[in-house]
């Protein structure tokens, strides 16, 4: 029996269905762990296949590949004597039924099994529905040593770490697919504290790391000794090898020696925005795009997400296009110039004016007797989507749409207008947010950031009412509330689910409370047909908050 032990943390960033990729992340992080000295590899949840895999795990061809990378990784690690094992995790069947597995592969062989028993069914989590849960699982042995290997869901309760840990476990290793949200950083490593003051022992939190549609996984992996100590910690929002080494005491504790490295985790607005940038990131380049196109009209969300694009992917794979109408500032004009200037970007303006004069004399005899109205404002806003549409259809440019939480939540968008595009980096940030978040990247630039140093949004963009510009002086508060006020009644409503009766107790008008009600019940059809954008909040619009469309519940609730 050893009493010392190198344990090795693959902090990774796997493409969701790319089996062969991944299998070779996971070899080249099996190889870096190996020239290292350690014993045995620790890989996040489902590595093989990406997280979360959904319904490619229904497919046989699907399952068939992870099987013979599965092989392929035997293969491999077994031509290396002195190389770790490891526990490598997959969708695998066993006695015919699909699992979220982890797999003991040493010197080429699959030593042992164990499957997730938890497995979540709500927020984005859909697991029941493609996986059956395994048996309560017991310690894996190593060596001599007892490993307990919960998979992720499975330390959120203590039924499983009580069940292993009365079975002998010594260590736990468990591997993750934990999506990011604000704040969750901190709600993770309280849990764990809690796991390891329950059983006294060590545990090892695995977590991937990169963005995946609306997911972002964070990263973030750490270690604590079991007196809750931290033992070690993984940088946030990036790729790492970490090895450990464990040493077992003469009371018969591990302990993780004090060499480890503990790097901070990230907090409030620096962590959002290091989602948003890893967000849009991964779905540019996973999907193959060579760059995004945005429409710069001088606000606040265009000029934000400019810089998270910039931050993300370089200024040369960013095209800006400001398409100004009659209704267009020259302040607008002015502002979208300088941020592009201070981005690095360039910029290029294409008047809209034509295609309005075109739809006006094509709609004339239709519209005879009637007055304008929202509908001319529409007609603005889906003419801009059809240019920038067009600049990708013809240089493959994923358009990014820039509009925000506050904005989705009560349909102040236009469908086939500002709502067209690819992918929403601002979709689940309320506009109070926003301005933080600007006010934070002009003073911060965060690791890994491809933009300028220093300011990159001018202050006048941030200090300027917000405005659609669709009409002479037109100002986003002539519809809607005061953001501070709109967007904590938005929290209470979408987040708290709170009612009409208990927003209004909390300080709110009543009529606005309930007009708001009735903005957000009826945009649900608009949020259907957004792209998706990355997730921050605990209540992300898709596949964490599902309400049909055709809905009789709506103002009967007080």
């Amino acid at each position: 029996m050893t009493k010392n032990l190198a344990i090795a943390i693959a902090q990774l960033n796997p493409i969701v269905g790319d089996v062969a990729g991944n299998r070779d992340k996971v070899v080249a992080a099996w190889e870096t762990a190996a020239d290292r000295g350690a014993d045995i590899v620790l890989y996040s949840e489902l590595v093989l296949s990406g997280y979360p895999p959904e319904d490619l795990v229904m497919k046989p061809a699907f399952m068939r590949h992870l099987h013979e990378a599965v092989t392929s990784i035997c293969e491999e690690t077994a031509k290396r004597a002195d190389g770790p094992a490891l526990l490598l995790t997959t969708p695998w069947e066993i006695d015919g039924l699909r699992h979220n597995a982890v797999l003991l592969i040493d010197q080429g062989k699959i030593v042992d099994v164990r499957a997730k028993q938890d497995l979540p069914n709500y927020g984005v989590f859909d697991e029941k529905r493609v996986f059956s849960a395994g048996p309560m699982p017991e310690p894996i042995s190593f060596r001599g040593v007892k490993l307990g290997v919960p998979i992720c869901e499975d330390v959120w309760t203590p039924n499983v770490v009580t069940h292993l840990s009365r079975a002998g476990a010594e260590i736990f290793l468990v591997p993750n697919g934990s999506p990011f949200e604000a704040d969750k950083g901190g709600l993770r490593r309280n849990l764990i504290e809690d796991r390891v003051s329950e059983s006294r022992t060590p545990m090892i939190y695995c977590n991937e790391v990169g963005g995946q549609d609306e997911l972002v996984f964070d990263g973030g992996s750490f270690g604590l000794n079991g007196d809750g100590s931290l033992a070690v910690a993984l940088p946030a929002f990036a790729e790492d090898v970490v090895v450990t080494n464990w040493t077992k005491g003469d009371n018969g504790k591990w302990r993780c020696a004090d060499d480890a490295p503990k790097a901070e985790y990230p907090t409030g607005l620096d962590a959002i925005y290091q989602a948003l940038v890893l967000g849009l990131r991964d779905y540019v380049n996973k999907n193959h795009f060579p760059g995004v196109v945005i429409g710069m009209s001088g606000g606040i969300d265009s000029a934000l997400s400019a810089a998270v694009a910039v931050d993300a992917l370089g200024a040369d794979r960013v095209r800006l296009v400001m398409m100004p109408s009659p209704y267009t500032s020259r302040e607008s004009l002015e502002d979208a110039e300088i941020c592009a200037g201070m981005l690095k970007t360039g910029i290029e303006s294409i008047n809209i004016g034509p295609a309005m004069a075109a739809f006006e004399q094509m709609l004339a005899p239709t519209f005879e007797g009637r007055d304008a109205d929202i509908t001319e404002e529409n007609i603005q806003a889906r003419s801009r989507g059809i240019i920038l549409m067009g600049i990708s259809n013809k240089f493959g440019h994923m358009v990014l749409t820039t509009g925000n939480k506050s904005e989705m939540s009560v349909g102040y968008a236009t469908l086939y207008g500002d709502m067209c595009g690819g992918y929403s980096v601002l979709k689940d940030l309320y506009k109070t947010t926003v301005f933080a978040l600007c006010h934070w990247r002009n003073e911060h630039k965060p690791s890994g950031a491809m933009g300028p140093n220093g300011m990159v949004i001018p202050e006048r963009i941030i200090t300027k009412p917000p405005s659609a510009e669709l009409r002479p002086d037109q100002k986003d508060e002539d519809s809607l509330p005061p953001y501070d006020v709109l967007d904590d009644i938005l929290h209470q409503m979408i987040e708290g689910e709170r009612s009409v009766r208990d927003i209004v107790d909390s300080g709110h008008d009543e009529a606005t409370v309930r007009r708001v009600w009735r903005l957000l019940d009826r945009a649900e059809y608009k949020r259907r047909q957004a792209p998706p954008g990355v997730k921050i909040t605990p209540r992300a619009f898709g596949r964490d908050r599902r309400y049909p469309i055709t809905n009789g519940f709506t103002n009967l609730v007080t």
